[in-house]
């Protein structure tokens, strides 16, 4: 299949816009909780739409009591809270655009964010931040910022007193000036290579997509009484998404900024779906593997492992043989349900994007009773063009598109999308928009295939295929997911373009190397530097390097690797705040040992 085209289920009258699912939900009598916040004894509380209604339009006025006009630009820079979702809409009901900034962001980029943007105020979550904010303004002469505000100081409450003399119609005509063809928000691409480009996301975008997603979603993963804990950026398109889905569907929400604690949250939030990137699930299985290895139960875990996988496979498949069935009830008792109990209890359904997961995780969980729904999106496509659904599942794909969307393969094999998923444009760039698209559809930079039933299957990134010396073409992320999926390796970058062979720099995973050393019997307290040169740790990766090298032919193989002695991370400038490795930076960073590794005697 080279094409597929899914008609919409549902269109929205285009005066409409998003702070519709505010009314929506505060309109009804049951008045659902939209959102809970740890109180003073860490206990979660609820907040009712009317609640969050109320306090959205209290602060939209102080919005517009201080100068915010219709179509202006407010940055946000924030972890992930509550505050962040409840000063998103208030900029929205004040008829303002929203500008999201990464809170990792350094005074260059909030700099180019907010100037590129020509943002007039900004809402800060601490005095770090506004402090950032003001060195990047005045280095830069951001003469548009007016006004910043800040979460952690009394900056919301001036706005709700300043606002206190602004009616209710006033408001109602600012939040009612967008409609579904303007712009809704500003998200910089997080800029793998190169300076990040406004995406200008419309209204309908989020307003079409997410009813759309709930017309075939919302039975299964968000029916009423759902909920959810967001740990994933804000600023991030994936996790702005599904908070506004949440509140279309009126599931709610809590925020926890710390992913060290995740795992306590979990249980005490107890969230009945989930949603991040790949990363935090194979951390998942990882920590459980070690875990059971310490406790000298590696081989009953490791048997568990593979009955969920054929269970699941088997499922998929349409037969479960009886004796398969009856292992898969005993280690639900022995393994699984522990590991559900671990995530709470309540999670059945998880939704992971921001990169591919594998097929062996993706049947993993399935088998041992959560559901994970791996979809394929852009921040330029608001998330998710495709998605995998519980009633239409095929693991080893991202789905097929959501109602509204359509995918199409090009015959260089790039996938191309249009939809109510696509945005406008870049801000400012209408030289990068028309590169952007062709004959109306536009062009991700992704490479990937369309199965006969539909289902995508992403093979790799345009920009990054590696053509080496002697001709030949290789996707490296199909290496680099498998390598990255060992218990003791962070992350992975395949090299090789132009290159006589294909090699890899690997990174190790800091967290888990003290419980890995101690069952590999190294030295107590063994740094990354120490581990990179360890030889039992080159043999595990070694081990971890053959397994990829078994799904490709002798030319894409890795013949030669290097264990570099720092991780990868945001802080050191080698990962978005998404998590993808900044090829470019790496390389420039790692040249000497690039040049290395082809400087020594030619693998055989």
């Amino acid at each position: 299949m080279r094409e597929i085209s899914i008609p919409a289920q549902v269109v929205s009258p285009r005066t409409m816009n998003t702070t519709e699912f505010v009314l929506r939900q505060a309109r009804l009598a049951s008045n659902p909780a939209l959102f809970a916040r740890r109180n003073a004894d860490s206990v979660w509380v609820d907040i009712s739409a009317k609640e969050f209604h109320a306090d959205v339009c209290a602060l939209a006025k102080g919005l517009i009591a201080s100068g915010i006009k219709i179509g202006d630009r407010v940055g946000i820079m924030a972890r992930t809270r509550y505050e962040w979702t409840l000063v998103d809409f208030a900029i929205w009901f004040a008829g303002a655009v929203s500008v999201p900034i990464y809170e990792t962001s350094s005074p260059s980029q909030v700099a180019w964010n907010l100037g590129d943007s020509q943002a007039v105020a900004v809402i800060a979550e601490t005095a770090n931040h506004e402090n950032i904010i003001r060195q990047a303004a005045h280095a830069e002469d951001l003469t548009a910022l007016a006004n910043v505000w800040q979460m952690d100081g009394d900056g919301l409450d001036a706005l709700r007193v300043a606002g206190k003399d602004v009616s209710d119609e006033v408001l109602e005509t600012a939040r009612s000036a967008a409609g579904l063809d303007d712009v809704a928000t500003i998200i910089y691409t997080s800029g793998t290579t190169g300076r990040p480009k406004g995406c200008m996301l419309m209204h309908h975008n989020f307003v079409e997509l997410s009813d759309n997603a709930l017309a075939v979603l919302a039975k299964d993963v968000v029916p009423p009484g759902a909920q959810t804990i967001m740990f994933l950026p804000l600023a991030h398109v994936f996790a702005r998404y599904i908070s506004v889905l949440s509140i279309a569907a009126g599931a709610k929400v809590g925020h926890t900024p710390d992913i060290k604690n995740l795992l306590a949250d979990l249980q005490s939030f107890q969230p009945t779906f989930i949603l991040a990137v790949p990363r935090v699930f194979e951390k998942v299985y990882n920590s459980a593997l070690l875990k059971a290895e310490g406790d000298g139960k590696g081989k009953i875990f490791a048997a568990a492992t593979k009955v969920a996988i054929d269970y699941s496979r088997a499922h998929q498949e349409g037969k479960i043989p009886l004796v398969l069935t009856a292992k898969h009830f005993v280690f639900d008792k022995l393994v699984y349900g522990k590991l559900r109990a671990a995530m709470g209890g309540n999670v059945r359904h998880a939704v992971s994007g921001g990169g591919p997961l594998g097929e062996r995780l993706g049947h993993f969980f399935q088998g041992i009773g959560l559901q994970i729904l791996e979809g394929y999106g852009l921040t330029e496509t608001t998330a998710p063009i495709t998605v995998n659904r519980p009633a239409r599942i095929k693991i080893g794909t991202v789905g097929t598109p959501l109602p509204g969307n359509a995918v199409k393969i090009a015959d260089d094999g790039e996938i191309l999308v249009k939809g109510v998923c696509v945005m406008k444009g870049y801000f400012g760039r209408d030289d990068l928009t028309e590169e952007a698209f062709v004959d109306g559809w536009f062009r991700t930079g992704d490479i990937g295939e369309l199965d006969d039933q539909g289902f995508l299957k992403i093979t790799g990134r345009k920009k990054e295929i590696i053509v080496t010396a002697s001709g030949k073409n290789v996707a490296p992320a199909m290496l680099e997911d498998q390598i990255r999926a060992d218990a003791v390796v962070s992350q992975c970058l395949v090299i090789g373009d132009n290159r006589p062979f294909i090699a890899a720099l690997v990174t190790l995973d800091e967290e888990a190397l003290p419980m890995w050393g101690k069952q590999h019997h190294l030295p107590e307290g063994i740094s990354l530097a120490q581990a990179a040169v360890n030889p039992v740790v080159i043999a595990a990766v070694q081990k971890a390097v053959d397994r990829a090298n078994s799904t490709v032919s002798h030319a894409e193989a890795i013949k030669s690797f290097r264990i570099v002695d720092s991780d990868f991370t945001e802080t050191s400038g080698h990962l978005t705040p998404s998590l993808k490795v900044k090829r470019a930076q790496v390389l420039k960073d790692f040249d000497a040992v690039v040049e290395e590794i082809y400087l020594a005697k030619k693998p055989s």
